[in-house]
């Protein structure tokens, strides 16, 4: 075999490889941000900090979530929350 097809197969084989190792279990990941798994209903509508909300949608990990910022970090609260659902009324989703 010569070493123009040899590098070409170990270039071939080296792709393939790659490739399954960013697929995992068959598919990509896509998430820029960790998911919520827990959502509280607590009000902590006086300890939001700015006008920008995040909405985390459910999937197999991660529960239907409104993610607020304040100053102790990011908040996920149940987007079924009253208080919640009047906040976001005025505020810009991200």
């Amino acid at each position: 075999m010569s070493p123009r097809i040899l590098s070409i197969a170990l270039l071939l084989l080296s792709v393939c490889l790659c490739v399954q190792s960013f697929a995992g279990n068959g598919r990509l990941v896509r998430r820029r941000f960790p998911c919520c798994t827990e959502v509280s209903s607590a009000d902590i509508g006086s300890k939001v900090i700015g006008d920008v909300y995040r909405k985390q949608s459910s999937s197999s990990h991660c529960p239907e979530a409104i993610i607020f910022f304040t100053h102790g970090g990011s908040v996920c609260v149940d987007p079924e929350a009253e208080w919640a659902k009047n906040l976001t009324a005025n505020m810009t989703k991200a």
